[in-house]
Parts: C-alpha cells; structure tokens; sequence
C-alpha cells in the first residue's frame, strides 16, 4: 500500500515527530511504501508549509495518488497562532477540499481544542465539516473519544482508540548505573525526573515545590525545552529558572534531548513526575513503562486510563497528594506544611493578612519566605514589624500584569477595524507588554529580597540585643542572607 504520512518529522524538535519517525518504521516493517510530507525541513520526502488555508489546497494537489493517508495533528501545525474564528473556518474549509481528495484519511490526534467545534458558528460548522471528511479518528484513550464524538458530531464507529505508546521502541541499552556516570547524577541518590516539553500546563514547577525540604539524600532534575519561543512560555522558563535556584537539591537542565539522551535520563531516574495541570495522552508515560520505572502522576486528562492496570504509576489530584507521593517514594514522610494560625496575636486582623501573605509567598517559591519546608515558622519580634515587610511588595502587586484587550467578537465595522488593528500592530504591542510584565516581576522580586535582607538584619540584631540601625536604599550593599544565597543549578 502507498502511504502518505503528513507530520513534522526529525530531525525537527518536536515531541509528534519523534512520535511520527517511529510510527513510519512501524508501517514500513509491515512492508508499505511510506512517504512523509513535513511542514518544514527536515529529513522526510517532501516539505509543505501546512499552515492557513494555502496549507490545505497545496495538501490537496498532493493526496490524490496514494492509498492511504495519515496526518499526525496538531493544530499549531495547520492554524497560526492567534487565528481568528473566521480565519480558522476557512483553513478547515481548505482541509475538508484536501481531506475529500484522498482515497483514505487518517487522522491521529494529539492534541485539540474541542471548543472549536461546539456551537453554529462559521469555525464549528467548518471544523465539523472537516472532520467528517476523515475516515479514521485515532485518538489514545476512551475520554478523549467521547470528548471528540460529543465536540465534532462525528460517527462513534470511525473514532478509534490506539495505544499511545503502540510503536513505541527502546533508545538506549544502557543501565540505571553507566546512565547516571554518564549524565553526572551520584549512584546514592534518589532521582526524581520531570522531562519534556517546559509549558505552564507541564506543571514542572509543582514538582519544585513538592520537593521543597527534601534534598537530604534526594534530587529533582527538570529536564526539557521550551517547544515555541513565545513571550509566555519564555516566561514561564524564567520563573522556573528562579524557582529551582530557590530550592535546594533542585536541577533545570535547558536544551532538547536527542531520543537516546531522552530515555538515557529515564533509565537513571528512580521516579518520573509527571505534574500535569493539562494533557491529553503522556508519550513520557509510555516511555518509563519501557523501562519499568516508577511514575508519580497527576489524574488529569486521559492518564487514570492511560495508567490502568499498572501498579508502578501513583496518581494525585492536588499538590498535597503530589508532595507526599514524593517523600514516600523516598522513604520518608512528608513534611507539614500548614501551620497554625497565630491566634495568640494582639491583632487577629493584621497576623491572618501576614500569614496569608507569607503563605502565598511559599507557594510562589518567593525570596521573600523560601520555599516550603519542614518545621514552624521563623520566630518574629512583633506583629507590627513583620507586617511592614510581608506588605513591602504589595503596591507592586496590586499594579497587576500588563495584557493585551482582547477584541470584542461581535460584529460591525468598529469591531473589524479593531480587529484589523490588532493584527497590524500585535507583533509589536504584546512584546512590550511582556516586557513590561517581567520588570514587574524583577521588581517584585528586588523588593522581596531586601525585606528579607531586612527582616534577617533585624532578627539578628534582637537576638545581639542590639537596636538595629536605620535600613538605607536598596541599592546601597549587596543582598546578604536567604534572598541572595543560591539554591540548585541550572544548566544549558
């Protein structure tokens, strides 16, 4: 059989196309003639810029011929980022002319946003429209075809379920042993790993803060990159950058992994975390089970599913579950985290505001309290005092993150001019409000680490007996104490 494969393909940096260059050696064992088209280059038979409607008629001149074809979808692949609905509907319009022109049509999905295709607007019924061109949805687990027949309106007996991990071979023969010498990790530890793509939905820097107090013969390597340079997600890997300083036994390690170095970190690892806020299917979890490692979780998504039947994987519903998942899985109980309530203050009032600014603090991994860790709060020499510092940056938060206005969907011509707009101007608004957001947040944490550097002044000073003297600006001296000790590393 000729087999079309339309996917991104490596050596491109792409989850879907390490996934996509094992399904294709799948399909040739069974003995087809494989082709591959790509969105870009790379080292498949043909490249096509598969995005916007132009994506789809060229798709179209190239279907017809082949016996079958299989698109591994995503839909940063097909819909630019930041695609109107009316936009969105004529590239699924373009798709449904590409699809009706194969023989056959495969479709193996990722990933969607299942909105798309509720309602009776123009994009819903273009998308349904698409995919009831498709003769086979492949999706990974039973949640996400129920999600998909309810969402596109399409025929239950053309969704099928396949096994995320079906074509899924091993990348390296090396042992947890020769694997740790080679990537510097001690044989006497235990590894946690978290790997992958670095996103916000990824929740990397849950597992941070589960681990928080838990270096005493344990680590965390974060390990990964970020999939699309875009200001949020660049964010994001600074905040957690900031974050693993900030907890000791923490490791970020920046960079894309080859297949080989990918698994190679699974087979040093004693326990994947897997802290997901988001996902549909995880290729991570399908990888450790190749290697019969140990998976901490979060149910969410396909995963309760996708983990049934397995003993080794340990599913969680909060971070409360994730941090003690973690310390069992080191053989030790976990730490407390919430203590009580200072009810023995004079002013109620004011010691709840500090606790919960304080608390808030450890959740953010902040200089200003340090992350989470086992025993009770610092001592303080008065309410009065430790309200002054804890409030130091609340100005600044209160300023808020700067964004974009979103335009209005209504429509009209005010509503299409702003539109047009926002579309001519966007690629230079939205870098500066990024911008302008991570000088909030420098700001933020500038002022939190001289309270802190305050705050331990005056702590040590009470405990000498001596009457502190006057704090000066803060750019005069260094930043001393908890706020300017680094934790962790973080490598490229």
């Amino acid at each position: 059989m000729r087999i079309l494969v339309i996917t991104p393909y490596p050596p491109m940096r792409d989850g879907i196309a390490s996934y996509a260059v094992q399904s294709v050696a799948a399909l040739r064992a069974e003995g087809h003639d494989v082709e591959v088209l790509s969105p870009g280059p790379s080292a498949a038979h043909q490249h096509l810029d598969l995005r916007g409607p132009r994506g789809g008629l060229a798709v179209a001149k190239r279907v017809p011929g082949y016996d079958r074809v299989i698109v591994q979808f995503h839909p940063d692949v097909f819909y630019p980022l930041g695609t109107t609905r009316s936009e969105r509907a004529q590239i699924s319009l373009a798709y449904a002319a590409a699809f009706a022109r194969a023989a056959r049509v495969e479709v193996v999905v990722h990933e969607i946003d299942y909105t798309q295709g509720r309602g009776h607007t123009a994009e819903a019924l273009a998308a349904r429209l698409m995919w009831s061109r498709v003769d086979r949805v492949v999706v990974h687990t039973e949640r996400e075809r129920a999600d998909f027949v309810a969402a596109f309106g399409v025929g239950p007996q053309r969704v099928v379920v396949s096994r995320h991990g079906a074509s899924f071979r091993r990348r390296t023969r090396l042992g947890r042993e020769p694997a740790r010498r080679s990537l510097g990790i001690p044989q006497d530890v235990v590894l946690f790993l978290a790997i992958g793509f670095i996103q916000p939905h990824k929740g990397f820097d849950r597992a941070a803060r589960a681990f928080a107090g838990l270096h005493d013969g344990a680590r965390l390597d974060i390990v990964g990159s970020v999939r699309v340079d875009v200001p949020a997600y660049l964010a994001h890997l600074d905040e957690l950058g900031r974050l693993v300083e900030a907890t000791p036994g923490t490791h970020l390690h920046e960079g894309f992994l080859s297949d080989e170095l990918f698994d190679r970190w699974i087979v040093a690892a004693d326990a994947l975390v897997l802290p997901y806020r988001e996902i549909w299917s995880s290729g991570v979890l399908e990888r450790a089970a190749l290697y019969d490692r140990q998976v901490i979780a979060t149910r969410v998504g396909g995963l309760a599913e996708q983990a049934a039947g397995r003993p080794e994987v340990t599913l969680v519903a909060n971070d409360e579950e994730l941090r003690a998942a973690m310390w069992a899985a080191a053989g030790r109980p976990a730490a407390v985290v919430r203590e009580p309530w200072p009810v023995e203050a004079a002013d109620l009032r004011a010691a709840v505001q500090d606790e919960i600014v304080r608390r808030a603090a450890v959740q953010r991994g902040s200089v200003l309290a340090g992350p989470a860790s086992p025993g009770p709060p610092p001592e303080s020499d008065g309410g009065a005092e430790l309200s002054e510092l804890s409030l130091a940056s609340a100005p600044l938060r209160r300023m808020g993150n700067v964004s974009v206005p979103a335009v209005p969907a209504s429509p009209g011509p005010r509503a299409l001019v702003k539109r047009a707009v926002r579309r001519v101007s966007a690629w230079e608004v939205e870098p500066v409000a990024q911008q302008l957001n991570v000088l909030r947040a420098a700001t933020l944490e500038a002022v939190e680490r001289l309270a802190g550097r305050i705050a331990a002044e005056r702590s040590g000073d009470a405990a000498a007996g001596r009457h502190p003297p006057p704090a000066g600006p803060a750019g005069s001296g260094g930043c001393t104490g908890r706020g300017a000790e680094r934790r962790g590393t973080r490598s490229a």
